[in-house]
């Protein structure tokens, strides 16, 4: 390696001089050595895709290839004078630009004027604008006259990481080529061969590590192993580089992940300890937890999975032995719960405790019950249910459709609460001999104003003599206030009056807490009516013979029953 005093970056140091040496855009590199070798060079080329995948390390092996002095040829010498120059930048021939700061519409106007001169001592004009998006709109439009009919010694060749935001007119006028991001055992390999010529010694594992770092960018892995080399010189460890990246070791993850499965909450909660005393980010560490089962669910899933997954061979051989004995369903109902947990730790102030909570629902999972056993433990309840009485279903309907109004007598002796009538019908409202049906009389203000009606729903019948109507509604509450409302007595005086034959008093009292002579109001006595009766059903459910051979042959218990 350099002594340090001239030091140059891996990225630069190992730049791809040759389509060949360019890792990952094979596809690229086929097109244009193909148009090369077939004299079909466009006048202006799009280079897209994520950074540090060789758009512009691309560019100019085109420039190269173009210009080199041994000919037009789809490998440039990278040893005539046209190729060092082009390889070092101070071509006279070859512009290579900014967009981002030079993207005004003056800076495109001096290019233009510029390029109408032939080359000094090269066959073509290569303009190279990197992040070309950047150019102002006018810019883009004094550029687009250019563009659109330039000069057969010049070629545009851009670079873009949002071709999105480039205007239509300057797309279709050039040929578009989209980089893809370097595939994991690609970066591998080549930081292999690079570790090898400097002779570092590295574990396929460090390796491994530091090309996830880079997440599919050839020249940010190269950072982050130089990164690595700084720290750790000729010697890496692989505690050092998951310690110096910020990353999780896989291995945490493997056993995190069969701990799991093996239903071993200790060892759950301990793998959790030790990313969070590396200080690692818990939602990152959770993201990484998705990606780590997402790839056991591909596992399980399909014949070939290293034709969807990114990652190394050794890796793939671990997660395929750790993925022997789970179901790709178990994988599923976990993986649920973890990308449940990252979607909350968006804005958790406790998301150690958010991963801590999934983690631990993923390990006291219930195991799932083959379909198949299921269909045979149905059979044998059916068979069961053969010859044992019919569920109650049909009486519980009948119980619950809404109830009628019961038949209380006003009594002018509240000392006894009135007991519920044998018959559930009410009797055609009118006049009974000076005394009238509680229920009976509501239903009659029910009849002909409903909001007079619902009032006294909840009233108790207090005493009722000859031309007097005594009401009770509990002390403070809404009822007594609209009660006591001049124009409510009146209106209801009227209706009784009309109801008895004769002319009634109303009279409106407060029924203190507590006070246990007071009959019960309509509307407490239907929910008190429907709580036992609901318990009654709770209890022939409970005793029911088929209910009883359910709860043994699925193993289960009874946690609610409701009507419908």
């Amino acid at each position: 390696m350099s002594d340090g005093t001239h030091y140059e970056v891996l990225a630069r140091k190992y730049r791809p001089q040759s389509f060949s040496e360019l890792a990952g855009q094979e596809h690229v590199s086929r097109t244009l050595q193909n148009a090369i070798d077939s004299g079909r060079v466009a006048h202006a080329f799009l280079f897209t895709g994520a950074r540090g995948v060789g758009k512009t390390s691309t560019a100019r092996i085109m420039a190269k290839t173009l210009n080199c002095e041994r000919g037009v040829t789809h490998e440039p010498c990278n040893v005539c004078p046209q190729c060092i120059e082009i390889t070092k930048g101070t071509s006279t021939d070859v512009f290579e630009i900014d967009g981002a700061s030079n993207n005004g519409v003056d800076d495109v106007r001096d290019l233009r004027d510029n390029i109408k001169y032939l080359p000094s001592h090269s066959r073509y004009r290569i303009i190279i604008i990197d992040e070309v998006h950047m150019l102002s709109t006018n810019a883009f439009n004094a550029l687009l006259k250019t563009l659109e009919e330039p000069p057969e010694h010049v070629k545009f060749i851009f670079a873009t990481t949002e071709p999105h935001k480039l205007p239509v007119t300057i797309l279709s006028r050039c040929q578009r080529f989209d980089f893809k991001r370097v595939t994991l055992p690609k970066i591998i390999a080549r930081l292999r061969e690079i570790a090898g010529k400097e002779s570092v010694t590295v574990s396929d594992a460090s390796l491994a590590l530091i090309a996830r770092k880079g997440d599919g960018s050839m020249r940010d892995s190269l950072t982050a192993f130089d990164q690595v080399l700084a720290f750790c010189g000729n010697t890496v460890s692989d505690e050092d580089v998951a310690t110096l990246l910020g990353t999780i070791d896989r291995r945490l993850l493997a056993e995190i992940s069969a701990a799991v499965f093996s239903g071993d909450t200790q060892g759950v909660l301990e793998g959790v300890r030790q990313v969070d005393l590396v200080g690692y980010n818990m939602r990152q560490f959770c993201q990484e937890l998705i990606e780590h089962f997402r790839n056991l669910l591909v596992i399980r899933s399909v014949k070939k999975p290293e034709e969807i997954l990114d990652i190394a061979a050794a890796e793939l051989e671990e997660l395929q032995k750790q993925s022997l004995h789970v179901s790709a369903l178990d994988i599923q109902r976990r993986l649920t719960l973890l990308i449940k947990a990252e979607s909350e730790m968006a804005y958790a102030s406790f998301p150690r405790l958010i991963v801590e909570m999934a983690l631990l629902k993923a390990t006291l999972l219930a195991p799932l019950v083959p379909i198949r056993e299921l269909i045979e433990k149905i059979k044998t309840l059916e068979t069961a249910a053969v010859h044992t009485p019919a569920l109650p279903w049909d009486t519980a309907r009948a119980a619950t459709t809404p109830m009628q109004q019961h038949s209380e007598p006003l009594s002018s002796t509240p000392s006894a609460r009135p007991q519920p009538p044998a018959a559930a019908a009410a009797p055609a409202p009118g006049p009974a001999g000076g005394h009238a049906d509680w229920g009976t009389f509501v239903t009659f203000v029910n009849d002909r104003d409903r909001q007079l009606g619902s009032v006294l729903e909840h009233g108790s019948p207090l005493k009722q003599e000859k031309g007097l109507m005594e009401i009770g509604f509990p002390a403070g509450s809404y009822y007594l206030t609209a009660a006591r409302d001049a124009e409510f007595i009146a209106d209801v005086q009227a209706l009784a009056s009309s109801f008895t034959g004769g002319d009634t008093a109303v009279r409106i009292k407060s029924i203190e807490s507590g006070f246990a002579d007071a009959p019960l109001s309509l509307a407490e006595k239907k929910k008190s009516d429907a709580e036992q009766h609901l318990e009654e059903l709770k209890q022939e459910v409970k005793n029911h013979p088929v209910v009883k051979e359910a709860q043994r042959v699925f193993g289960c218990s009874i946690t609610d029953v409701r009507e419908f």
